[in-house]
């Protein structure tokens, strides 16, 4: 009878164990900007088509189109540092889980033209609680010059 009580004592440990592991790995994962809409727990990117750009939830990124190749910096670039992050909208690429979703950019271009907006979106947070929920601590997530606005080419 001991024996039996010792097992199912184990065999509980292990599987809250395993169970912990797999919370852990889920939470660690990147989390959505303050800016980001409401509602989506289990997303990868936004296309934000004022833009015309991507936002990659899980590498904290913006992802847009420069010259020939598509470009991964923290900031958006120069040219829309007076876009409102908070005020844009957002459409929330719910079906696709890829590393590239320019790979779809005409589609989107075209389906979610400038100035598209299908009704309010409450964001995650408050425009200026706090200047680090800006991307880029500060400057609404717009490359101004600085260092940090440099990403990688693809």
């Amino acid at each position: 009878m001991k024996t039996l009580k010792f097992i199912t004592v184990g065999l509980f440990l292990l599987l809250s164990s395993l169970t912990n592991a797999q919370v852990a790995v889920n939470v660690n994962i990147g989390s959505p900007p303050a800016w980001g809409p409401v509602g989506y727990a289990d997303v990868d990117y936004y296309y934000l088509p004022d833009v015309e750009s991507y936002y990659d939830i899980r590498a904290s990124q913006f992802i847009y189109f420069n010259g020939n190749t598509w470009i991964h910096a923290r900031y958006l670039p120069r040219r829309y540092r007076g876009y409102d992050l908070y005020n844009g909208y957002k459409v929330v690429l719910t079906d696709y889980h890829g590393p590239s979703p320019y790979v779809y950019f005409k589609d989107h271009k075209v389906k979610y033209h400038k100035g598209y907006n299908n009704g309010h979106q409450k964001t995650i947070g408050v425009k200026g609680a706090n200047k680090s929920s800006y991307k880029g601590g500060g400057n609404n997530g717009h490359d101004n010059g600085h260092k940090g606005g440099k990403g990688k080419k693809h």
